[in-house]
């Protein structure tokens, strides 16, 4: 095979998919922190399976168009740093085929070279020994070796070979890898999508299996918030639910319309979709549009939408109907759906969505009631994006609730490093519609003191400074279990025992988690220490929350002001703040 096409590379690509689908534990496995919430694999197969679900009924010829349509889905559907990263490397790859309607082994190797570069311009400061390093040394392996009519078979082959050669290299480029003995867990899920790739162009297409999990291998899965905090549809009355609509339309040649379509102008087709639901998506790219909507009459906003173009896709699902459903099926089983079905509707709205445009909205990423309430405390303009060391919310996650919030002015939140390029490209994607900050906070005691120091008479600048300047200020800490036993930054770490962390380090490991605890605050406070807080996680009973106020007042009292607050977050027993 001198060629593919769109058909071939479609059968590629889910091929990849699936691939990194079966294996995604192991990759969540090679985590370098032995912290319960490894997610590489969790955030790199949910991207992955967002593009899938984009090119799985579609059946163009075009290689540009389906590649377009895959590096489309994972933009949406990216999560966390890995996520995000690997939907540029598609994105650049879907360029490099731009007009094509099939390519040869040539354009094949030039399209992955314009992946490599496109997605390390989108990291501020790329680091080698991760996944960034297993595309650029595979990509440029197959560019110097690749002549005109090299079969792709062999094509594939020679990346995904050299992509493996990278990854064994990892260790030797970041330090921490060979500290505690494993490969870059990125470039492991980017040679899962390259083998699978490989494998469809040998005849072999690998279907999706239920991943082989051991006691080594196996993800953690967070529970599901309640009822009481939930999603949007639980914070919205019985009626209100209505229908979540989604809709793919392409667009004829605005030039030369048919006498039964009207010219399409994206402000007004959004303003109707504003006054007819909510929890509204709309993204336009080239002649497609992409819809997601909660409305009462999805007739009729179908019927509307048709006057401009014709359907690719149409899924509606009554939600008035799921709601119980879906509440009973988290009860039962507290796991999250790796199908492609939809991944939005995670928004916990917790103010109904302003029918006139707010001058501000704060959107931050939490998972816990009493996190939650910390939160929306602090202002009324607060909405919460379900997620965090547990679970990253998505691209399209952030766009939804961006919407949803209608303000001229939004502040973005994402409490974890993991999910700041995420906010990031959603931020990007609505730039010409809203004024969106993303305020880098690492932490949820950072995000916290953002929104404190939140002014709302102030402007965006003056609140901006302001909330980078008290963030740089606080030192951020956090106590849960370790999943294996390892050795890193000189600690040694045995599984099930407590682990404090601060810094991105690992500090100190006990048997007892409220000994980690107050080892964790001797190594944090200074002489400059004033303010200590203390969120409580949901393992954390009432004895062990009044023994830890009386151990840190008994200690601290005298030169810091202490809070300990609530905050029901699951996995991690406590965060903890110092300023």
């Amino acid at each position: 095979m001198l060629k593919i096409d769109g058909v071939i590379l479609k059968q590629m690509l889910i091929s990849g998919a699936n691939n990194l689908y079966n294996h995604y534990p192991e990759i969540d496995s090679l985590n370098v922190f032995p912290v319960p919430d490894g997610d590489t694999g969790t955030n790199m197969n949910l991207t992955m399976s967002s593009g899938a679900k984009e090119v799985f009924n579609k059946n163009s010829t075009s290689i540009s168009a389906v590649a377009k349509d895959f590096a489309r889905g994972l933009l949406m559907g990216a999560r966390g740093n890995s996520g995000v990263i690997l939907s540029q490397i598609f994105r650049g790859f879907a360029e490099g085929l731009e007009n094509q309607t099939e390519v040869d082994a040539i354009g094949l190797a030039n399209a992955f070279m314009n992946g490599k570069n496109v997605a390390y311009k989108a990291v501020m400061r790329p680091v080698e020994g991760t996944i960034l390093t297993v595309i650029r040394e595979a990509a440029t392996a197959l560019n110097d070796v690749v002549e005109k009519d090299m079969p792709i078979d062999q094509c594939l082959d020679i990346i995904f070979d050299e992509a493996q050669k990278s990854l064994a290299h990892t260790p030797d480029l970041l330090p921490v890898l060979k500290e505690v003995g494993v490969v870059d867990s990125g470039g492991a899920g980017l040679c899962k999508i390259l083998e699978g790739f490989a494998k469809a162009l040998h005849n072999e297409i690998v279907e999706k299996n239920m991943p082989s999990v051991t006691e080594n291998t196996e993800p953690y899965i967070p529970s599901k918030p309640s009822a009481e905090h939930g999603s949007v549809q639980a914070k919205f009355k019985h009626e209100e639910f209505g229908y979540c609509t989604q809709f793919l339309m392409q667009l004829p040649d605005q030039k030369h319309l048919p006498e039964d379509k009207k010219s399409y102008n994206e402000k007004k087709f959004k303003a109707v979709l504003e006054a007819h639901g909510n929890s509204i998506v709309c993204v336009s790219d080239g002649d497609l549009v992409k819809v997601h909507i909660h409305t009462l009459r999805p007739g009729n906003i179908l019927t509307y939408a048709q006057q401009f173009g014709e359907f690719k896709m149409i899924k509606i699902d009554n939600m008035s109907e799921q709601h119980e459903e879906l509440l009973l099926e988290d009860q039962k089983n507290n796991k999250q759906s790796e199908s492609y079905s939809s991944e939005e509707d995670k928004i916990k709205v917790l103010t109904a969505a302003p029918k006139e445009k707010r001058e501000y909205a704060l959107i931050t990423v939490a998972v816990g009631s009493g996190i939650e309430k910390l939160f929306t405390s602090l202002s009324s303009d607060c909405l919460i994006v379900s997620g965090g060391q547990t679970m990253n919310p998505s691209t399209a996650d952030f766009v939804e609730a961006i919407k949803h919030a209608n303000a001229k002015n939004v502040f973005l939140f994402p409490n974890n490093g993991n999910i700041i390029m995420a906010a990031n490209q959603a931020a990007e994607l609505l730039q010409d519609e809203y004024n969106i900050k993303v305020i880098p906070t690492k932490t949820i005691p950072e995000g916290l003191v953002a929104c404190m120091v939140f002014n709302p008479t102030s402007t965006v600048s003056e609140n901006e400074s302001s909330m980078l300047d008290n963030i740089s200020a606080v030192k951020s800490g956090e106590i849960t279990y370790a999943i294996k036993d390892t050795t890193i930054d000189g600690v040694t770490v045995e599984k099930d025992k407590f682990m404090g962390i601060t810094g991105k380090k690992i500090v100190c490991c006990h048997k007892h988690k409220i000994n980690t605890l107050m080892d964790l605050l001797s190594k944090m406070i200074d002489d400059d220490t004033s303010i200590i807080t203390i969120i409580c996680g949901q393992d954390i009973t009432d004895d062990e929350r009044t023994m830890v106020t009386d151990l840190v007042k008994a200690r601290y009292s005298d030169s810091c002001d202490i809070s300990i607050e609530d905050g029901q977050q699951p996995v991690y027993s406590f965060f903890v703040s110092v300023e």
